[in-house]
């Protein structure tokens, strides 16, 4: 279904109470480039690269952001404000279809001196101030909130605190009838027995917070003392998962170390891209802070009641792919 005229000036008003909602709080918004010569490692996302073409000098590579996060931390070392953005993000080789479009809209903010609860409570209160008449009471807050743990017990039976090593995350699958890659690292066999078991089965009446991931899922959040578990969590709404929240790990050691594994595993990316080394070195003196990344086109589907992706694009990547026999 494409996106009507009602649609976009729903989508309209949600930008604008978008940004009222974080300028009444005193957060900075940023408008960062679109492109970067390096970014982040993550083992988990593809992007897109292009080239700059000098005219008299030679070019190099350039790469779409796939989260302003890149930018977005430079700006808080200089700075120590609240920030937030929203811009377009791209993402290489994933699926297209009902929640997917390699280039959407990200909603990205960050809070100096808070933790991922205070930011479950912040996105509460955004939650609040952007819902209308049309939004569907399981997009509405309160949120429920659920841990990991919790999650694995009550949909899967299973003891998450006992799966911390690779025999043991193996036999929960072989109990599930699941099968995987004999090689595969403990981060896979989760996803596995997640996305079969957990996922499917999450509560949907209303936004759900699933807190606490894994510390084996290599992440920059930071860990939770005394727990084998990261100061993380995601938002699921209707049963999608629109938003991921990090208490964010600001240690100039961690971040390098964060890179040496993500390069390592980046290794057979189809896309490889240029990573600064120097990049760590901005947290060196990094105020504490929680950041939490938004899939807003999702976050529009969620609050206007929407079924599919296309209805909340302008120009959704299903209206070009197709179009032209060379896609």
């Amino acid at each position: 279904m494409a996106m009507t005229i009602e649609i976009m000036k729903e989508r309209s008003r949600i930008v604008t109470r978008t940004r009222e909602f974080f300028l009444a709080r005193d957060y900075l918004e940023t408008d960062t480039p679109a492109l970067a010569p390096s970014l982040i490692p993550e083992s988990s996302l593809e992007v897109f690269e292009t080239k700059f073409v000098h005219p008299y000098q030679k070019g190099f590579p350039l790469y779409l952001i796939p989260s302003p996060e890149v930018w977005m931390k430079r700006v808080i070392a200089e700075t120590g404000q609240n920030v937030f953005q929203l811009c377009k993000a791209f993402r290489n080789a994933e699926s297209i279809g009902r929640i997917h479009n390699p280039e959407f809209t990200m909603l990205e903010y960050y809070t100096v001196g808070a933790n991922s609860r205070d930011n479950i409570e912040l996105t509460e209160e955004l939650f609040s101030a952007l819902s209308g008449e049309e939004t569907p009471q399981q997009a509405r807050p309160p949120f429920a909130r659920m841990t990991m743990a919790e999650a694995f017990r009550e949909f899967a039976g299973l003891d998450l605190d006992a799966l911390h090593e690779i025999p043991a995350m193996r036999d929960a699958l072989a109990s599930k009838a699941l099968l995987a890659p004999a090689e595969a690292p403990w981060e896979d066999l989760f996803n596995i027995l997640f996305l079969s078991c957990v996922e499917p089965e999450l509560p949907a009446d209303r936004p759900l917070v699933l807190d606490e991931y894994p510390k084996e899922i290599v992440c920059l959040a930071r860990d939770i003392p005394g727990r084998p578990c990261k100061e993380r969590w995601e938002l699921y709404v209707s049963g999608m998962e629109i938003a991921n929240c990090f208490a964010e790990m600001a240690t100039q050691d961690a971040v390098a170390t964060y890179f040496v594994s993500q390069e390592e595993k980046k290794r057979g990316a189809l896309v490889p891209h240029n990573v600064d080394h120097s990049y760590p070195e901005i947290f060196a003196a990094f105020p504490a802070c929680s950041g939490v990344a938004i899939g807003f086109d999702r976050l529009c589907m969620a609050l206007l009641g929407c079924k599919s992706i296309d209805e909340v694009l302008y120009f959704p990547f299903t209206a070009f792919v197709g179009a032209d026999t060379r896609l």
